[in-house]
């Protein structure tokens, strides 16, 4: 209680470190400089104040919010926040009201909404109309692909920019720059070290509103001599002792994530797909979502090149619901590294997807008689199972009988390749496809 009335008195309002140091110019900003950098579009855009409606997609802490902010006081604009939780189509349209009636009087608004996908429909509709007229200037953040969660019509009269994680040097210079400002621990010296810094830029995973918490909580808990505050590393340590990982179960990263195991996997990097794996276990994913995606993978990338792969991935399934966390993990992470390693064929996917293009393009093509039972005599006398074969009276236990419908005859859907055990069935196919040429009555070749 006395660290928090030493410091409540010392620091500004209140507020967290982010917010008393948060930057106020675009020479302060750190960061996205693919955007920002001298020539950048967006630079150009702000410094000639020709701003538009924006979306800022990237993932939290990358300054967002303080971008928007930077953006209203260089283009000398009405800033108003708005918030998905708290506002209805009541709220947003008494909002554009206002922001007509400035817009009237030559004072431009830029609305700031930040988590944007939080709003409904409904509510990125209202705002369709006040952006097409330039009432207001939108900018939207989010933590999502804009793809999915924004609206197409508003999507398509805003321009999207991509904000990427800070980098730790990224973090370092904010950490650098907060300890600067004179809002940051206003009356108090700060000794902390160079190594510490690091480690809290590290930790903070490009995060830059982690990195201030984390700093602030340090130097709180720090050792204080009068005005003067030491950082001891046990303290820090205990405060970044365990890294939280990024992965939202139901948000684009869960994608993400199981698109770089699948991938590589597919490339055969056994190291890569156990890492991804591992991220997906530790950030609390389903087991039998990864299990089943291991069952698609052993059909989908493996096929018949290793017909064990897909007894292995059922295997593995099965274990996963008897044992649960955290014991299958292991389970898993053998069959990532069996199915990494295992050859590969695509040929029974892409066979898959031929067919169904070729029953789209010739829909309900009737079964050949020959191949129907004829369970009743009338049947029989219209021809059902009428001059049908039986491969198993044969001496090689093939028949020349055509068992395709007439329009797709000679279409080929499955080409094995030469991986693993699929050379053996190529090889087959290959006898069967001659036999049957040799074989083919005379009249009918």
């Amino acid at each position: 209680m006395k660290q928090e009335s030493l410091f409540s008195k010392e620091m500004d309002s209140g507020a967290p470190l982010a917010a008393r140091v948060r930057p106020q110019t675009l020479a302060e900003y750190v960061g996205q400089e693919q955007l920002l950098g001298p020539g950048k579009i967006l630079r150009e855009m702000i410094e000639k104040d020709q701003v538009s409606s924006m979306i800022f997609w990237g993932p939290p802490g990358v300054g967002k919010t303080t971008l928007a902010e930077i953006i209203a006081k260089q283009t000398h604009s009405v800033f108003i926040t708005f918030s998905a939780v708290n506002s209805g189509i009541k709220e947003i349209r008494k909002i554009m009201k206002e922001a007509e009636e400035n817009r009237e009087l030559g004072q431009r608004t830029i609305l700031f909404i930040d988590e944007i996908h939080r709003f409904n429909k409904a509510q990125q509709d209202a705002f369709l109309p006040y952006v097409e007229r330039g009432s207001i200037v939108l900018i939207g953040a989010t933590t999502e692909n804009p793809s999915f969660e924004i609206n197409s019509a508003l999507l398509s009269r805003t321009k999207v920019f991509v904000l990427k994680s800070l980098t730790s040097k990224d973090i370092l210079q904010v950490l650098k720059n907060a300890l600067a400002s004179p809002k940051a621990f206003p009356g108090l010296v700060i000794a902390i070290s160079e190594k510490a810094l690091g480690e809290i830029a590290l930790f903070s995973n490009g995060d830059a509103r982690v990195a201030l918490n984390t700093l602030e909580m340090a130097v709180i808990n720090g050792d204080k001599e009068g005005k003067n505050v030491t950082v001891d590393p046990d303290i820090l340590q205990d405060l970044i002792g365990k890294k939280t990982l990024l992965y939202d179960k139901n948000g684009e990263e869960h994608y993400n994530i199981i698109s770089a195991l699948h991938k590589s996997m597919r490339n055969s990097d056994a190291d890569a797909a156990v890492y991804w794996l591992a991220r997906m276990l530790e950030g609390g994913e389903d087991p039998l979502y990864i299990a089943r995606r291991l069952v698609r993978f052993a059909s989908e990338d493996i096929g018949l090149a290793d017909t064990n792969a897909l007894n292995l991935a059922i295997n593995v399934f099965q274990a996963c619901q008897f044992l649960g966390m955290p014991e299958c993990d292991v389970h898993l992470t053998e069959c990532v590294i069996y199915l990494a390693l295992a050859p590969k064929s695509n040929a029974v996917y892409k066979a898959r997807n031929e067919v169904k293009a070729d029953i789209k393009r010739t829909l309900n093509e009737p079964v050949p008689l020959q191949i129907r039972n004829g369970v009743t005599n009338l049947m029989k006398d219209i021809g059902y199972g009428k001059g049908y074969q039986y491969a198993h009276h044969e001496k090689d236990k093939l028949t020349t009988m055509e068992t395709v419908p007439e329009s797709i005859r000679g279409h080929q859907y499955y080409f094995p390749t030469e991986q693993g055990n699929e050379g053996r069935f190529k090889k087959r196919l290959e006898y069967i496809k001659e036999w049957k040429k040799t074989h083919q009555p005379k009249n009918e070749k």
